[in-house]
Formats: C-alpha cells, structure tokens, sequence
C-alpha cells in the first residue's frame, strides 16, 4: 500500500477495525477526491454502505426512538472528535448516515474513517428504556 494525495491506496479492502483505528486529516486545497477503484476497495469493508450520488451512505434501523437518538448523538460525538461531519436523517426507529468530503467535491479517506466508526458504534449494545 503507498499513498496518493495523503491517501492510502492498495489493491485490498480494509475492514472496519483497521479503518475506525484510524484519524480524520484536514483536507487542503488541491486534494484529489478518491477515484472509483478506491471507493469500491474502501466501501467492500463497509458492510451495508452504498456509494449513491457521489456519497456513502446506510440507514440503520432501532427498536425506538430512545435508541433512535441515543445513536443519533453518539454519531454527532464521533463526527465532533473527527471534525468530520455526517448529514443525518432521523426518524422514529431509524437514521441515514451520509457521508461527502465538500473540500474536496467528493470522497475521501475520512468518509471510510467515520462511516467505520459509526458502524463500530452500531455494533455496541444498544441502551434500553
């Protein structure tokens, strides 16, 4: 694996471990959005993420709305301590995670970063009411 643009670029997916172990950089003008092969290697560890008019994106589904927006700020913490920050739609029992780097008009690294965050916090126990 080498890097491009300050990107790591390889020819292998990285899971959700590697990527949530990892930091969100500040992206500067002149950086190159991900291309197309490294969209496709980074969402095959995303499990449930869809690259759909240039962002990634998943909808995760809750039992209520207690766990809905226990989630929901969770998520806005993560985006936080990242400076790296998600559109979110919320509903009842459910929240679609959106992510896009606009410095860059498109993907980066950071994207992957946050969204396998995210989906690390999806995977802990959920709190009850």
């Amino acid at each position: 694996m080498h890097k491009k643009n300050g990107i790591s670029v390889g020819t292998t997916s990285l899971g959700v471990d590697e990527l949530s172990a990892r930091h969100c950089v500040a992206c500067e003008g002149g950086v190159k959005p991900l291309d197309a092969a490294e969209i496709r290697r980074l969402l095959a560890g995303l499990p449930g993420w869809k690259f759909e008019h240039g962002e990634i994106a998943k909808t995760y589904a809750f039992q209520n709305y207690y766990q809905t927006m226990a989630f929901v700020n969770a998520a806005a913490w993560i985006s936080h301590q990242e400076n790296h920050h998600a559109d979110l739609e919320v509903g009842y029992s459910k929240c679609r995670v959106r992510y896009s780097t606009h410095a860059v008009g498109g993907l980066s690294e950071n994207d992957f970063v946050c969204a396998a965050k995210v989906e690390a916090l999806a995977a802990s126990p959920l709190p009850t009411a």
